[in-house]
């Protein structure tokens, strides 16, 4: 390859072989990608499993159609004509990065994968000669078009209104376990924590350079262990909080936020206009702490944010009383 010069066909430029090979190679992907998802969900979320399922068998049949008419018009050799191979193609994102996703996340995939099918068999059969060939691209357009009817088909046979709205209680519950309820503990952690040492710092040295390196090196430190301690903790196999690694990561970096809020105004050298700068920087997080605890917990507002306040203030207030002294 010439450096500097893309290696990537033109979509204009491909023989009606190489439209041919693309799109079975594109169903293939699809397929697959479809079996990924069924995988992924079947063990918590059964009926959309089998939605995906059913949507990988349509691929399938698809892909036998588009084989059977390449063996009619070229032979049996298929040229490797791949999504990466065509300049300006659409990509689908990697399987491997399934795991991460959420239900919500991975319904919106699917359906962006029927619109952009869609929109490659039209301009397909818009660049092809032979009436057999553009007959069945233009069918399957209209195919990925109505897939959207048939994912609703599937969907009535598979996911009525009640399993659906259980898996979504199922994938928000699943969401607050495994990022809210740690980042949530983290925040706390991080923001009532090291309210003592920074401020009790700030009150013995007036120096706002030594306050702020206590406080980093208390907020770094904190993260860091609040991380290493919700992942070791608890694999989430029998708990059902799910990965350590996305707990652990969630909790050690809201510690690590919580303590640097009010750390950070340090960087100011008039120690008294970054003392009240973080003062208020403190007001914030205990008020957040309070809503994410009535969003995403469902405690009374008030109930939570007196719990939050008054735990705060008291740390505060020992903090400011020690480094005073």
């Amino acid at each position: 390859m010439i450096p500097g010069v893309s290696s990537r066909r033109r979509f204009s430029d491909l023989t009606e072989q190489e439209i041919l090979a693309l799109a079975i190679s594109s169903e293939e992907d699809d397929a697959q990608i479809y079996r990924s998802y069924a995988q992924r969900l079947r063990a918590e979320f059964p009926a959309s499993a089998a939605i995906f399922d059913g949507m990988a068998t349509e691929e399938d049949g698809h892909r036998r159609r588009l084989i059977e008419l390449h063996q009619a018009r070229f032979g049996e050799v298929i040229p490797l004509v791949r999504r990466e191979h065509v300049a300006g193609f659409y990509a689908r994102r990697p399987v491997w990065l399934v795991k991460n996703l959420s239900l919500d996340t991975i319904r919106d995939e699917a359906a962006a994968m029927e619109r952009q099918a869609e929109a490659f068999y039209t301009r397909a059969a818009a660049n092809t000669q032979d009436a057999p060939t553009r007959k069945l691209l233009g069918d399957l357009a209209a195919a990925e078009a109505g897939h959207t009817h048939k994912a609703e088909e599937l969907t009535g046979q598979h996911l009525d209104a009640d399993t659906r709205e259980e898996e979504n209680r199922a994938a928000k519950r699943q969401f607050i376990l495994t990022w809210v309820q740690p980042g949530l503990a983290g925040l706390m952690d991080g923001s009532v924590s090291t309210l003592a040492p920074i401020f009790a710092t700030a009150f013995a040295t007036h120096n706002s350079h030594t306050t702020l390196l206590v406080g980093l090196a208390a907020a770094v430190g904190a993260g860091i262990s609040m991380g290493f301690t919700e992942a070791a903790h608890d694999d989430g196999v029998l708990s059902g909080r799910g990965s350590p690694i996305k707990r652990g990561l969630a909790s050690g970096v809201m510690t690590a936020v919580g303590g640097l809020g009010h750390a950070l105004p340090y960087l100011l050298p008039e120690f008294w206009t970054a003392t009240i700068i973080a003062m208020i920087v403190v007001f914030f997080e205990l008020w957040a702490i309070a809503w994410i605890q009535n969003k995403f917990m469902e405690t009374p507002f008030f109930r939570a944010a007196l719990q939050v306040v008054v735990g705060g203030a008291l740390v505060f207030a020992a903090g400011a009383l020690i480094g005073a002294g």
